[in-house]
């Protein structure tokens, strides 16, 4: 971002009275039920999203931050059956344990739904009733693979191969899992039944199909006018419109899925990616019954959509193509397309055992604030980013505890300890030059966190946050308040003050990234209510508003990850089991 860009976004910082009553939806990309999560998924959606979503509550929006599993088509019937379990089963363990990981990271869904609800169903089956007599469904012959071993029609996801424009060899039949490419499944080198290995035949079946080509124009003038996306994902989006548009099938041969509501498909589902950003629509419906219209059709609302960048064709050519053949909802204000996560110079591998996963997390003892804080700042937001012991280790221990945890932990404790518990407000002439710089330091930084935040520049927000508990410490340092007490107390109490309005202001920026640890904060200074209440976002900007500061007794915000810890932690997060250990139980 250039600085003068930056400049201009922070002069508009202030909410206006529009922005008081502007709704957001904060969404994040559903994940398949058919497997745990690692960190990788959690900070290629999860993770931004809350962040963004805590934010934008805290800034007093109307935010709802929805999300949920996926458990429709041919990725949960395939893993059902291979586990010998019915699907529903499946489904409700799966969908526990999603949720419990989750809930341990602090991701505070305000609604963590399933797409297998009968609501979530209407809603696609009326959806899909709209688009149809709005003339954007064909009925058309699609060349789907049968497997005679096991005498039926073979989904997308029921095919493997090679893929045609990489060469990966356990490509998806839907698309490639190493170049994010979407592909047709006939368009397979080799292809073969997931589930056997056995040969496949290519037959002609009656489909939907959605008229992409005929929503092009209007796709492509909406693309252009998005001033929000990244650079990455616009560039992806328009180098779709720019091979051209085609039909895009919208129905499957299987039994598990959202039925199709029109006469002679009967038999047939909808596809999973025609069903699946639907949940958007009738997850808020779900959370907001009475008022989810507002959100979908509203003049002030925004929708906010954070997923992986094999996500992002879906949701800035297929879901928006959807929304364009509606014609009464709105489109995505921004997609936020994140890229992959990798470990240690290779991918997470559940069979090899290399990663961090998600259900052993709770075993490890860890502060989940911990591993959000290093997260964060390894969220994968313009290119692939990877997880490195070594740099978990030094960034923990450094930054978020070493640096925002030591500030805290100082400044209570030099007041408890020797200044009686308490310090006083200093009028505006008593200031120094060092505390003026102090105070206009945390103005700048809250409104250019803000700023940031508002752009969903997630990594460089916190980073500045990190920027200005490293200016408290310098001032700390500077100041020498441990020196000063000895000839002059009531200086040693102004410095120690300015010191706890700067813990005060880092709790407030800190909340969406260290929820835990800042409300910890917030009640040490002994703080009213919520950290993240709205209301508080805009006063920490502000200093000088609390007449003093007589914290409760410091307690340690987080404890340093020694040699022997890391190494254990290493061991315990790395142990995963198959899902079908979950059946055993």
């Amino acid at each position: 971002m250039k600085s003068n860009d930056l400049e201009q976004k922070l002069e508009k910082s202030d909410m206006s009275e529009t922005d008081k009553k502007q709704i957001r939806l904060v969404t994040a990309a559903l994940p398949y039920i058919n497997n745990i999560p690692h960190l990788g998924h959690i900070v290629g959606s999860h993770l931004p999203a809350d962040i963004f979503a805590r934010f934008c509550r805290a800034r007093g929006y109307d935010t709802s931050f929805i999300g949920g599993t996926d458990e429709n088509g041919s990725t949960s019937e395939i893993a059902a059956e291979k586990i010998g379990v019915d699907i529903q089963n499946f489904a409700d363990k799966l969908h526990l344990a999603h949720k419990e990981i989750y809930d341990w990271f602090g991701i505070s869904y305000d609604l963590f739904s399933r797409t297998t609800k009968p609501l979530h169903h209407k809603t696609v089956q009326d959806f899909f009733e709209v688009i149809n007599t709005r003339g954007f469904v064909s009925t058309g012959k699609m060349k789907v693979f049968y497997s005679p071993d096991e005498n039926r029609y073979l989904p997308d996801r029921y095919i493997k191969g090679t893929c045609p424009n990489c060469g990966y060899d356990d490509a998806n039949g839907d698309q490639c899992e190493k170049c994010t490419k979407v592909i047709n499944p006939t368009q397979l080198i080799n292809p073969r039944s997931a589930q056997t290995g056995g040969i496949v035949e290519i037959r002609d079946a009656d489909h939907l199909f959605l008229k992409l080509d005929k929503l092009s124009p209007d796709l492509e003038k909406w693309i252009k006018k998005q001033k929000n996306w990244r650079s990455q994902v616009s560039a992806l989006a328009m180098g779709w419109i720019n091979d051209g548009l085609k039909e895009r099938c919208i129905t499957r041969d299987l039994k598990h899925g959202v039925p199709v509501n029109l006469k002679g498909f009967e038999n047939k589902v909808f596809y999973v990616w025609f069903d699946a950003p639907i949940s958007y629509l009738s997850f808020t419906q779900e959370a907001r019954p009475n008022d989810w219209r507002e959100i979908w059709e509203g003049k002030e609302s925004r929708i906010y959509h954070f997923l992986g960048k094999d996500n992002i064709p879906f949701h800035t050519i297929f879901w928006p193509g959807m929304l364009l053949a509606h014609g009464k909802l709105n489109l995505p204000f921004n997609v936020v397309g994140l890229q992959y996560l990798n470990y240690e110079g290779g991918k997470f591998s559940k069979s090899k055992k290399r990663g961090v996963f998600c259900e052993k997390l709770p075993e490890s003892g860890i502060d989940s604030d911990l591993i959000r804080g290093y997260l964060t700042t390894i969220i994968p937001e313009t290119g692939d980013s990877e997880f490195k012991w070594e740099e978990f280790q030094r960034r923990i221990n450094s930054d978020i505890i070493g640096n925002y945890g030591n500030l805290i932990n100082r400044t209570v404790s030099f007041i408890n300890t020797r200044l009686n518990g308490v310090v006083e407000r200093p009028s505006e002439k008593e200031l120094t030059d060092s505390d003026k710089r102090l105070v206009k330091a945390i103005k700048q930084k809250a409104k250019k966190v803000t700023s940031l935040l508002e752009e969903a520049e997630i990594r460089s927000a916190f980073s500045d946050v990190l920027a200005l508990s490293t200016e408290g410490n310098k001032y700390f340092e500077e100041n020498k308040p441990w020196e000063i007490i000895k000839t002059d107390k009531k200086r040693a109490g102004q410095v120690l003050y300015q010191c706890a309005e700067l813990c005060r202001s880092l709790s407030i920026l800190a909340s969406p990234f260290l929820p835990a640890s800042s409300q910890k904060v917030w009640e040490q200074l002994k703080m009213d209510g919520r950290v993240d209440s709205p209301g508080n976002w805009s006063a920490a900007a502000e200093t000088g508003r609390h007449e003093k500061y007589a914290p409760k007794e410091a307690k340690v915000l987080f404890s340093k990850l020694t040699d022997d810890y890391i190494a254990g932690f290493k061991k315990v997060v790395a142990d995963t089991n198959d899902i079908s250990e979950l059946f055993k139980k």
